[in-house]
């Protein structure tokens, strides 16, 4: 009697596992939330602490620092130790270091525990987006893509409210405090769930180009940051974003020459990926301003309550859930291609829109203009995100999603420095205009020129084969 032949193994991605997604797009939410939620509650935490306001802003950067320049190694870690392990870890040092937040009795040992969290944070986004995206088939990468969008849209607009709410009803500590929980579940569901995605031949470090990188992100970073909180130093900003400017042009000589890159640049050759890293990029820091610049306009504009204008932002969070169902339906039915250029195209109405709200705009008005932009944002996001790794293969997916995560982070950073510069150009070009006694008009011309920003993104789109992304759509 003969023996049955075994069955063969499964050669591609075991599938796309919702539970594994859920978990991921958790851990991303608690990143996202943290990277801006201590911003309502800075005058409380610098009354505790007996600081100015002012100082709390190096716990901001801290953070925004660390996650920036070591997310560019976290690929390397994944294939290196195993993405179970390092996501675990991650999670692990997040929930830690959020107690330490939480507990700390001075700025210098909030700010130390801020760093920690930026190093959890670095590993948890794109360790976490890289099992998803090596687990599961391109048929359902947009199902996928889908639950991983949403904390990236729906973080920003929640984290001032809910900061301002903690701090002033309960004590900032809260706002720290609650991913406590959150991070024990984490990490039990992390090693039920995470499978041991590692490379078969781990490569080495790549040493000088990590080095390159870092000093050039942490450049660019401190000086956006500097533009973004105000701090005109021109002298200061100038050498900084100078620095930047060199050593980045050098590392990226560098990574092109390299034989095994930190950062393969070289997967930029993959027109859809180009595109979404390009476009995909500009479009995560004009989404990342408006939550900036609304409540701006509400208060200082409009002169409504801090407590007002968080509520009416809201909006934007319920259009971004809102369309969510309808997400994945639009990109197979049309194309992201076509979605693309709709959302891109209604983003630019959106913002035209704000710019034309007014302290006299019926509420109603105003609720279904935030709303119908917070569905373009959503739909836009799902798009970029889709289309990315649509045609990026197995072997190249480490680099690819390191690289994406990388810039997606520095857009999310810049978007509100560069928020803030163009509120700052809106007073001479009100003044140019004869309405420099409207205390709104400088958001005005801040919402359009966030506007004219996104013609570069909608150009790209422009530019992408009609059959872009067809292999996660299966349309064309």
């Amino acid at each position: 009697m003969t023996t049955p032949p075994a069955p063969a193994a499964r050669s591609g991605p075991p599938g796309f596992s919702r539970a594994l997604a859920v978990l991921v797009a958790g851990a991303f939410f608690m990143e996202n939330l943290d990277a801006t939620i201590i911003a309502p509650a800075a005058p409380a935490i610098a009354a505790d602490l007996g600081v100015q306001p002012v100082q709390i802003n190096v716990a901001m950067t801290a953070y925004l620092l660390t996650v920036a320049v070591l997310i560019p190694a976290s690929g390397w870690l994944a294939d290196r130790f195993g993405a179970k392990a390092v996501f675990t870890l991650a999670i692990s040092v997040f929930t830690l270091a959020s107690v330490g937040c939480a507990v700390a009795p001075t700025l210098g040992v909030l700010t130390a525990a801020r760093v920690a969290q930026g190093v959890g944070g670095a590993m948890m986004v794109p360790v976490g987006r890289l099992v998803v995206l090596r687990t599961t088939d391109k048929s359902e990468l947009i199902k996928a893509i889908a639950y991983l969008t949403w904390p990236a849209l729906v973080a920003p607009v929640l984290a001032p409210p809910l900061g301002g709410l903690l701090s002033q009803f309960a004590s900032w500590r809260w706002i720290f405090l609650i991913n406590v929980p959150l991070g024990i579940a984490g990490v039990v569901l992390a090693w039920r769930l995470v499978p041991d995605v590692r490379a078969e031949q781990p490569r080495r470090l790549d040493a000088r180009g990590f080095a390159l990188t870092a000093i050039g992100v942490a450049a660019l970073v401190i000086g956006l940051e500097q533009i973004g909180t105000g701090q005109l130093h021109v002298a200061s900003i100038a050498i900084t974003l100078g620095t930047a400017a060199l050593v980045l042009a050098a590392d990226v000589g560098y990574l092109l020459r390299a034989r095994h890159p930190l950062l393969d640049l070289r997967t930029l050759r993959i027109h859809s990926l180009r595109a979404a890293v390009a476009g995909g990029t500009v479009f995560r820091l004009v989404i990342s301003a408006i939550p900036f610049l609304l409540p701006l306009l509400f208060q200082l504009g409009f002169g409504w309550s801090a407590a007002a204008a968080g509520g009416v932002v809201i909006a934007l969070f319920a259009g971004n859930v809102g369309i969510k169902p309808v997400t994945t339906p639009l990109m197979r039915g049309l194309g992201i291609r076509t979605v693309l250029l709709i959302a891109l195209a209604m983003s630019i109405a959106g913002l035209v829109a704000m710019a034309f709200l007014r302290a006299t705009t019926p509420l109603t008005v105003i609720v279904v203009v935030l709303a119908v932009s917070g569905i373009f944002r959503s739909v836009g996001f799902s798009a970029y995100n889709s289309v990315a790794f649509a045609d990026v293969p197995a072997e190249r997916m480490t680099h690819a999603n390191t690289l994406h995560a990388t810039l997606q982070e520095l857009g999310a950073g810049l978007g509100i420095a560069v928020g803030a510069l163009l509120v700052r150009l809106g007073d001479p070009v009100g003044a140019a205009l004869g309405l420099a006694d409207d205390p709104a008009t400088p958001y005005r011309v801040a919402f359009v020129l966030l506007g004219v920003i996104l013609l570069v993104p909608l150009v790209e789109a422009l530019l992408l084969p009609p059959t872009a992304g067809r292999s996660v759509t299966g349309r064309g």
